[in-house]
C-alpha cells in the first residue's frame, strides 16, 4: 500500500520531480518553478509513468470541464454589470456556432444603448469566453484596480458589461453602440493543460466591426500563476494611457 500514488489533486507539480534518482534534484525544482512545461518526469521504459499519465489525463479533463463551465453571475452582480447575452441560447450552440457568440440582437443592442453610459473614455466588458473559471477566478480581483486605477487618471468610465456566451468580436459592437474610446474585454481563454483559470485582456482604441482583428492589443495568461490579476490591472491602466495618447491600438501601436 505504501507504493500506492497520493492524489494527484493535492500533489504540487511545481516542484514534484519523478525521475528515478536525478543528479541534482534541486535544479530540477528551480526548472520546473520558471514553466509549466512538463518537465523532469522520468519513464517507465519508452513510456511516461503511471502517474505522469494521470496528471495528463487529469488535466485534459479540467480543461474540458472549464469550456463548459458557466460563470458565477452573483460576482458580475457584486460588482454591478449590467449582463446581456449574444444569440446563443445554451452553452451547446456556444460551442458549436461561434459565428452567433460574437453578435447581438437588435433589442440588446438597443438595451445597451438605453441603460449604459455614453462616450466613456473606457469601457469595461467580461465575457464568458473558452473558460468561464477565468472570470470566476480573476475578475473580482482585476476590476476593482481597474475602476481605481483609471479613476486617479480622471477618465470617465462606462457601465461595466456582462456578455454571456460571447467571444472577443462583442467588443466592436458594444463599442459602436456606446461610442467608447477605449474598450477593454476580458474574456476566459481557451483552456490548455496547465490552468483553466487563464483570462485574457483584449484592448483596443475606438473598437470597430469595420477594422480588422489587428487592432487589438493583447495581454494575455492573466492567472495567479502567470500575470497576477492585480498586476495585470495595473498593466492595463497603463496601456489605457498609452492608446488615447496615440490614439490607436494593436499592430499600429508601437510601444
Amino acid at each position: 500500500m505504501n507504493e500506492m500514488i497520493k492524489d494527484i489533486s493535492v500533489v504540487d507539480y511545481y516542484e514534484r520531480v519523478t525521475i528515478d534518482n536525478p543528479r541534482d534534484t534541486e535544479s530540477c525544482i528551480r526548472l520546473k518553478k520558471t514553466t509549466n512545461a512538463r518537465l523532469c518526469l522520468g519513464r517507465a521504459g519508452d513510456r511516461c509513468k503511471t502517474e505522469t499519465l494521470l496528471k495528463f489525463r487529469a488535466d485534459h479533463g479540467v480543461a474540458m470541464d472549464a469550456v463548459w463551465s458557466e460563470v458565477d453571475e452573483t460576482i458580475v452582480d457584486q460588482l454591478g454589470f449590467f449582463k446581456v447575452q449574444t444569440l446563443v441560447e445554451d452553452k451547446e450552440q456556444y460551442i458549436k456556432r461561434p459565428d452567433l457568440g460574437r453578435v447581438f440582437s437588435q433589442e440588446t443592442l438597443d438595451g445597451i444603448k438605453g441603460n449604459c453610459i455614453e462616450s466613456p473614455d473606457v469601457q469595461i466588458i467580461a465575457t464568458d469566453g473558452l473558460s468561464a473559471c477565468a472570470i470566476n477566478a480573476n475578475l473580482a480581483d482585476i476590476y476593482p484596480i481597474l475602476i481605481d486605477g483609471l479613476t486617479a487618471k480622471g477618465y470617465t468610465i462606462g457601465t461595466p458589461i456582462f456578455v454571456k456566451y460571447g467571444r472577443v468580436a462583442t467588443m466592436d459592437q458594444i463599442s459602436e453602440a456606446i461610442q467608447a474610446k477605449v474598450t477593454i474585454l476580458l474574456v476566459g481563454e481557451r483552456p490548455g493543460l496547465a490552468t483553466d483559470e487563464s483570462m485574457s485582456s483584449y484592448m483596443a482604441y475606438e473598437s470597430s466591426t469595420l477594422k480588422p482583428e489587428s487592432q487589438r492589443t493583447v495581454i494575455s495568461n492573466i492567472h495567479r500563476k502567470g500575470v497576477p490579476p492585480v498586476e495585470a490591472g495595473a498593466q492595463l491602466v497603463n496601456l489605457v494611457e498609452v492608446l488615447i495618447r496615440e490614439k490607436k491600438s494593436g499592430v499600429e501601436l508601437k510601444i
